[in-house]
């Protein structure tokens, strides 16, 4: 079975970057839309993006203009990055595929603080 790990979150002032990866150990990568998607204490999960494997790229509202999702197929992995980072982007971060989703692993810790 496919398996998505993700890394890269970690604690950051407002206004500051973070690079999220996502790896797959599938071999069906290539040919999927994959998404990142988060989740704050207390919230429901939301989408964040999705790039298909065209590269079509697709963003909520809220983060459009300051994350960028992008894919390396050679290498299983898709990015998040993440820039002008808000204290209101403090989620879990998850990658899984865009549209019918696998298992969801234990996604990466992004706290911004004010």
């Amino acid at each position: 079975q496919v398996q998505l790990v993700e890394s890269g979150g970690g604690v950051v002032q407002a206004g500051g970057s973070l690079r999220l990866s996502c790896a797959a150990s599938g071999s069906i990568f290539s040919i999927v839309t994959m998404g990142w998607y988060r989740q704050a204490p207390g919230k429901q999960r939301e989408l964040v993006a999705t790039i298909s494997s065209g590269g079509s790229t697709n963003y909520a509202n809220s983060v459009k203009g300051r994350f960028t999702i992008a894919r390396d197929n050679a290498k299983n992995t898709v990015y998040l990055q993440m820039n002008s980072l808000k204290p209101e982007d403090t989620a879990v971060y998850y990658c899984n595929f865009g549209i019918l989703h696998g298992s969801w692993g234990q996604g990466t810790q992004v706290t911004v603080s004010s």
